[in-house]
């Protein structure tokens, strides 16, 4: 006659039961590693982690960057920006400082590319400009 730990033990194979050893025994391990400084450390650590998520997750303002940053052509633009970060980065440890004065100020005014880039900066901050109006027309609250 079998008992009912017999029955219910017979599902496992000899794997199985290894298996759970195995497992017993790293927590175990992990146990006796741990010392009152290292939890104090993990359980803070994890204290901080949950209160900056819960304040991501509240702020509309950055819900409403992320989404807009799944836009296809907004991910294409952050791939253009990092890449050129990338290259000015490279440019300027290995090239000399430029000399100064108003000649060289204008010279590098007269750059097609050096047009271009104060024409996005203008561009950005003009739509931030009419954006920022309209929300403080509206209020803040709406």
């Amino acid at each position: 006659m079998s008992t009912q730990n017999e029955t219910s033990l017979s599902g496992f194979n000899e794997g199985d039961l290894q298996r759970l050893v195995e497992f017993a025994q790293l927590v175990t391990s992990a146990q006796d590693a741990m010392n009152d400084d290292i939890v104090n450390r993990l359980a803070s650590t994890f204290s901080e982690g949950i209160n900056m998520l819960d304040r991501l997750t509240r702020n509309e303002g950055l819900l409403h960057l992320l989404r807009e940053m799944d836009r296809p052509e907004n991910q294409a633009f952050l791939v253009c920006l990092s890449n050129a970060f990338t290259e000015v980065s490279r440019d300027l440890a290995t090239t000399p400082p430029k000399g100064g004065g108003i000649g060289c100020l204008l010279k590098l005014l007269s750059d097609p590319g050096v047009q271009e880039g104060m024409r996005l900066f203008a561009m950005v901050a003009s739509r931030m400009s009419d954006g920022l109006r309209e929300l403080h027309r509206k209020g803040l609250g709406s």
